[in-house]
């Protein structure tokens, strides 16, 4: 298996070479896109600091996300399950919980 999983992995990498395009852009076509504006002079490796407010925010993001995931085999499921495993996602529901609450009390979601 692993031998079939790097074989696909190296043949996306030539393939993708392949039929990539082969001419670079121009300046501004590689330029970073701010929503349509131009973009600040600064960022990363020049010593300017990047909110950490977006990176909350895409880490809840996450949370979430795994979430949906980890009930959804539960839900379709779920008249074959054992008790355990509605105590288990009674746990996991209350510790998402904790940390939402820990979030609203940081004020992350709050973007004035």
């Amino acid at each position: 298996m692993l031998l079939v999983a790097l074989g696909i992995a190296v043949l996306a990498v030539i393939v993708s070479a392949i039929l990539g395009p082969k001419k670079r852009g121009s300046r501004t076509k590689l330029m970073a896109y701010e929503s349509g504006n131009d973009p600040e002079h600064g960022g990363v490796g020049t010593g300017q600091r990047f909110p950490v407010h977006f990176y909350l925010v895409a880490m809840l993001f996450i949370v979430f996300d795994i979430e949906t995931a980890f009930f959804y085999p539960l839900a379709v499921a779920y008249q074959k399950l054992v008790p355990f495993a509605f105590f288990e996602a009674l746990t996991f529901v209350l510790l998402l919980l904790v940390g939402y609450v820990y979030v609203l009390k940081k004020k992350v979601l709050e973007w004035a």
